[in-house]
């Protein structure tokens, strides 16, 4: 099967092979952009709690140009709500917890930003290779009207059919498991977040501070 056959094959499917490489293209797009975005903020988060936990005088300065280099670090933002909070952070627990909780809350969209595309192209690709296919046979019993023994062309009309639902659920299965990595990805880093809250509020001595008030 030669690339002049699969353009052909493209060409009888109605189009549905070509929204499939589109819908491909879209998967792999959004695959490859939050992966990389949550693998460094994953192997960030894991660096700023060692950062907190460390005791180091010299620690105080390593935060603060760790910050500089990841200025957009979900973690920063609640790093800065317990800075703000620090006044409050023996006097007021519950006020903190809730302070704490509420920026998780507000980073936690930005982290499955794009899924529900790759959750849409999982749905959609299966039904349109359905789609094609019945397209496809379509097209293959057509012939019988001619009166011919065309027994051969329906048989690879029905095949070449057959190729738009392969071609779907291809897409779907890949698509479904990258979306299921990305979204482990997604709750280690909502646990990342979680356990810097927890440090901030079991540890709020001198050390913790120190590292907060450097910023």
């Amino acid at each position: 099967m030669n690339m002049t056959h699969l353009i052909d094959i493209a060409n009888d499917s109605g189009g549905t092979l070509y929204l499939m490489l589109v819908l491909l293209t879209l998967a792999l797009t959004v695959i490859i952009e939050r992966s990389r975005y949550l693998s460094n903020m994953l192997e960030a988060g894991d660096q700023l709690i060692r950062l907190l936990k460390s005791s180091d005088k010299g620690a105080h300065t390593k935060l603060a140009d760790f910050f500089h280099q990841y200025p957009k670090l979900p973690h920063r933002h609640l790093v800065d709500a317990a800075t703000q909070a620090l006044p409050v952070i023996r006097s007021d627990r519950e006020s903190m917890d809730n302070t704490l909780e509420e920026a998780v809350m507000h980073e936690v969209p930005k982290l499955d930003r794009s899924l529900w595309l790759l959750d849409t192209v999982i749905t959609l690709a299966p039904l349109l290779g359905l789609f094609g296919t019945i397209l496809g046979m379509f097209n293959a019993f057509s012939v019988l009207g001619s009166g011919q023994d065309v027994a051969a062309e329906v048989t690879a009309g029905i095949a070449e059919a057959l190729l738009a639902t392969a071609s779907g659920l291809v897409v779907a299965m890949i698509g479904l498991v990258f979306f299921n990595s990305l979204n482990a990805r997604i709750r280690r880093v909502v646990h990342q977040m979680e356990t810097l809250k927890i440090m901030m509020l079991n540890r709020a001595d001198s050390t913790i501070q120190g590292h907060l008030q450097s910023l």
